[in-house]
């Protein structure tokens, strides 16, 4: 389905036109007495990276299993690229679980080969695919070693070529970045944008909310098996902005209090810049106005929540408006 986003530049009203690669209705699943997900609803555009996000037992990955037909909903529905999703699908879908599920006996250029087949690709196809994916990962000469003689990184390494050889139009990660260290991470978030680059629709759940500022377009947030806080990442940070200033003063200057306008925050250690937070009602264009008159201003800019903060604040809210 064709949805229609507004967007304001230079003062011009701009409708443009989105396309749903995934639309989720009011879906509701249940297990045993256990409400996992409560009539809920998203859409993820083509070619976006959208982050699935929430607490432990919130429902990310019950809804992550109806999408791959693994289990499906009660009620509601899904739909691929404009119609139900249906077994079928699941051959362009790469799904890359928490709970990593290799062969540790099997030697790795055979182990890609093997679920590349799976997913409907011929072995001379496969064979050429794996041996570039593990040249770029600097994984080729482990190509005939079996699993078990890599580290859980490498392995990682492996199953994320396993998810994405196929070239699947959808891509669905469950805790990418999991066990990686802060190269590696990188590493994979470049691959993540280059895939997106090249057509796919990426869906992935995470708790780290560094990755979801530095790759994902747009997040859904499900808390006790409902959406809690849904849109781009953008349009969320400045939701819940919370009027805050980082000044930068010349050198040798002080910011003095001027309580009609701000109140005076602390800073982090060695920084040379002050923090202060607007009164309610206070538009940052008077507070620089004033700064400009009282102190040699340097620059500023304003301070937008992390989306870690945004993360716990609205879990906690929810929470404790439900005990």
């Amino acid at each position: 389905m064709r949805n229609y986003e507004l967007r304001i530049t230079n003062y011009e009203l701009i409708y443009t036109a989105v396309n749903n690669f995934i639309e989720i209705s009011d879906v509701v699943k249940q297990y045993d007495g256990h409400l996992a997900l409560d009539h809920v609803s998203m859409n993820v555009p083509q070619g976006c990276i959208y982050g699935l996000l929430g607490p432990n037992g919130a429902g990310k990955t019950s809804l992550i299993r109806i999408i791959n037909r693994i289990t499906h909903q009660d009620s509601g529905t899904v739909m691929l690229d404009g119609r139900a999703i249906t077994d079928d699908d699941v051959a362009h879908i790469g799904y890359l679980p928490e709970e990593r599920g290799l062969y540790k006996k099997m030697k790795v250029g055979d182990q890609i080969v093997y679920l590349a087949r799976l997913k409907g690709m011929d072995k001379t196809s496969a064979t050429g695919e794996m041996l570039q994916w593990l040249e770029r990962f600097d994984l080729g000469e482990w190509r005939d070693k079996k699993l078990e003689a890599l580290s859980k990184g490498m392995q990682q390494k492996v199953q994320f070529i396993a998810t994405v050889i196929h070239r699947p139009r959808l891509l669905i990660f469950d805790e990418p970045f999991s066990g990686f260290d802060p190269v590696n991470a990188d590493q994979l978030k470049a691959e993540i944008l280059r895939l997106k680059q090249e057509g796919s629709t990426v869906l992935f759940s995470t708790h780290n909310m560094e990755s979801v500022e530095a790759i994902c377009e747009r997040i859904t947030l499900i808390n006790h098996s409902r959406v809690v806080l849904e849109g781009s990442v953008d349009d969320i940070r400045q939701q819940h902005k919370q009027g805050i200033l980082a000044v930068d003063l010349a050198r040798g200057e002080t910011l003095q209090p001027c309580d009609t306008l701000y109140t005076l925050l602390p800073a982090a250690m060695g920084s040379r810049e002050t923090l202060v937070r607007l009164n309610p009602g206070v538009s940052m264009h008077d507070a620089i106005a004033w700064l400009n008159d009282h102190c040699a201003l340097a620059g500023f800019h304003e301070i937008l929540p992390s989306m870690h903060d945004i993360f716990v604040n609205t879990v906690k809210d929810q929470n404790h408006g439900q005990a």
